[in-house]
């Protein structure tokens, strides 16, 4: 009786010996293009919620550069960690980790890595104007004299044959929205210009034309700004590393809201003045204030707070157009944004 109680008692703890072995050999894995903190989480410990520890726990990775190609990873069943550079594994090596582990069912084998990390738009996310601005033309009343309009309305415009239009040209209905400043100095950055859809004209005259809306975003009314036809096609963004160190602000919102989360538009006071491209993964921080009754002088800066990351979709001279691609905490108009954490 006493032998298949030990038996049993060893075959009970057998897995979890294994489990505790395997730990200790991790799997080294190459960045790819296209990787990410947040897929290689999921992707690898089933837990896309683990990178901000990746950012904000870990010094040795200060920059988005991590997640560029030919950067290392040890891969544990239930973390991730960068491979300082000189104690990085040779390739045959890591091939061999590697095809072990997939042979254990562990991890799949390196050449099936993760797809390429893109971000998708359809032309509804706006813009800042930064410069003198004048409209092609306006949307200057409705049929049955409407308020709003949408889809199929019929709409008049105050384009003709005089500025060269004719039947079937199309045009971009914007609205023109606040005037943006920066939070840091107050200066004027431009003004918001949101997109609310298409039009077509059908019959022109001389100084005006009916139109039938297209295709609508928002609400259009009267007042709304005309432009030259820009389709609002569906485009994919793909990560780019950053070319130079960028610092800048939030300075405002696609909806005009203080509080941003994942999956909104903001508008940053970076561009391509500053080295800024569509592409470029910016981290939102914070800095971390120091209670003084604790330290006593011994300490003058704490590790920034990271909140989240956004990457940039558009691109101006001196602002840029962002999508919101992660927020662990709530991040506010007016954060402070980076290329590189510290």
């Amino acid at each position: 009786m006493k032998i298949r109680l030990l038996l049993l008692l060893v075959l009970l703890i057998m897995p979890s010996v294994v489990r505790a072995t395997g730990q200790d050999e991790p799997v080294i894995y190459v960045i790819k293009q296209g990787d990410t903190l947040w897929g290689l989480s999921e992707r690898f410990i089933n837990d896309p919620y683990y990178w901000p520890n990746m950012w904000s726990k870990n010094g040795q990775i200060t920059n988005p550069h991590f997640i560029y190609p030919g950067r290392k990873v040890r891969v544990f069943p239930d973390r991730i960690e960068p491979v300082p550079l000189e104690a990085a594994a040779p390739p045959a090596q890591q091939s061999s980790a590697a095809a072990d582990a997939a042979a254990a069912g562990t991890v799949e084998p390196l050449q099936d890595v993760a797809a390429e990390k893109t971000y998708t738009l359809y032309g509804s996310e706006g813009f800042l104007v930064e410069k003198e601005f004048r409209p092609f033309g306006l949307v200057v009343g409705a049929q049955h004299d409407r308020i709003v309009t949408g889809v199929d309305d019929i709409v008049y415009t105050d384009i003709g044959t005089e500025l060269h239009a004719k039947g079937g040209d199309k045009f971009s209905i914007y609205h023109k929205d606040i005037v943006v400043k920066n939070p840091l100095n107050n200066e004027e950055m431009g003004f918001k210009l949101i997109p609310l859809g298409e039009l077509q004209l059908t019959d022109v005259e001389k100084k005006s034309s009916r139109a039938i809306i297209t295709k609508s975003f928002r609400e259009i009314s009267p007042g709304a700004y005309l432009q030259p036809y820009k389709e609002s096609h569906r485009r994919e963004i793909t990560l780019k590393n950053t070319s130079t160190d960028l610092k800048g602000y939030i300075i405002e919102s696609l909806s005009g809201a203080s509080i941003i989360a994942a999956g909104d538009i903001v508008y940053i006071d970076l561009g391509s003045s500053q080295g800024a491209a569509v592409g470029n993964l910016l981290y939102v921080v914070r800095d971390v204030m120091i209670d003084q009754r604790y330290v006593e002088g011994r300490l003058d800066v704490l590790p920034q707070e990271v909140l989240g990351a956004l990457v940039i979709v558009d691109i101006g001279k001196k602002t840029s157009t962002a999508l919101v691609v992660k927020s662990i905490d709530t991040v506010y108009k007016g954060d402070r944004i980076v290329s590189q954490t510290k």
